[in-house]
């Protein structure tokens, strides 16, 4: 049985929050001199120098619309990097607990474990991509709290079978950790409606991929209340900034333009996937639910070195293990992708494979 309370660090249970001057205030006022701020006003704008909005319910309110779920089931990160640290903090107790991967995944789940000092148990995904079930379960004991499912997978680019992910929701007391960094790109539908239905899961998506927001550094956790409210009580004071804050509500205004976007990358992934498996030298293009391709392909790690003297850089994932001779593509505008076609003609060229 899934127990929150029996999960959470014993001092995050005890904390107390840091109570800013905008927690003890809301609302609007026409005389603020509760913050020590700036009250002059600063070389950017008038309204740069206050602080922002502890909580961003504003954009909390607009994701709200968009995604069908209260807005204090939403936590905002700097980054998704902010949420993978604060799960680790929040219910891991350093040195004593684990927590399971499902590699090749997402390298930050593994830094950020090594950071807090959680033992990281390794259940490698199937020759299919899928997760090895079986394997998961043995792994798991009374000090393991997180498990991390990453769908559609980083650098694998495909969906985990949703039946898995419920076996593992069913079955685990602990927290059920599914990265939907790429959802937007899939078929596959989000978790996040299945919040009601499952206590134990947390579903992370961020700003910087279908939104093309990556510079803005904006990261979504979303989960039960009582989940939320520990990340609230334990993250810092002012974690987004104001001007974050302002730019994501802009882009949110965007969702027609958004979507607009993800249909021409799903488009341009296929055509490029197609074009891909025509190379001579290329193995394999990895069906794929993001907005990138894994591609197996001979001499990977040289062709690698070979586009970067052309400008074109790709990601090298041929030292991963069930990666090895793969390059991870992102999806570019179209003229990137000619780019890297025309680029791998000239390598078939040199390299004599032609």
């Amino acid at each position: 049985m899934f127990d929150l309370e029996k999960l959470i660090r014993p001092n995050i249970k005890s904390l107390v929050a840091y109570s800013s001057a905008r927690d003890e205030f809301s609302g609007q006022a026409d005389v603020y001199l509760d913050a020590n701020e700036n009250s002059l006003g600063s070389p950017l704008t008038k309204w740069y120098n206050r602080y922002p909005d502890p909580h961003q319910w504003a954009v909390k309110k607009a994701l709200s619309a968009i995604k069908g779920i209260a807005p204090e089931h939403i936590f905002l990160g700097n980054g998704s990097d902010e949420c993978i640290d604060l799960l680790y903090r929040c219910f891991c107790n350093p040195g004593k607990d684990n927590a399971i991967i499902c590699p090749p995944t997402y390298g930050m789940y593994q830094v950020s474990a090594n950071i807090n000092d959680v033992e990281l148990r390794i259940a490698p995904l199937l020759d299919d991509f899928q997760l090895n079930l079986a394997h998961i379960e043995t792994l798991i004991d009374e000090n393991t709290k997180l498990i991390w499912l990453c769908s559609p997978n980083n650098p694998t680019g495909n969906s985990l079978n949703r039946t898995d992910i419920e076996m593992v929701l069913n079955n685990f007391s602990g927290l059920v950790v599914i990265d939907e960094a790429y959802i937007n790109f899939a078929k596959q539908k989000t978790f996040i409606q299945e919040l009601g239905e499952y206590p134990n899961l947390v579903v992370m998506q961020t700003f910087s991929k279908a939104w093309g927001l990556a510079a803005l550094r904006l990261g979504m956790a979303f989960a039960s209340k009582e989940i939320i409210d520990i990340f609230n009580k334990t993250k810092p004071p002012y974690n987004i900034n104001q001007a974050t804050q302002e730019l994501a509500l802009k882009a949110l205004e965007e969702v027609g333009q958004v979507n607009d976007m993800i249909n021409e990358i799903v488009d341009m992934r296929e055509a490029l996937a197609d074009v891909l498996k025509q190379v001579p030298t290329v193995e394999k293009v990895y069906p794929s639910d993001a907005n990138f391709l894994l591609v197996k392909i001979k001499d990977a790690h040289k062709l690698y070195g070979f586009l970067l003297t052309k400008g074109i850089v790709v990601r090298d994932r041929s030292k991963v293990k069930l990666c090895e001779d793969c390059l991870r593509i992102t999806v570019g505008t179209e003229k990137e992708n000619t780019d890297l076609i025309d680029a791998l003609a000239e390598w078939l060229e040199v390299a004599n494979f032609g």
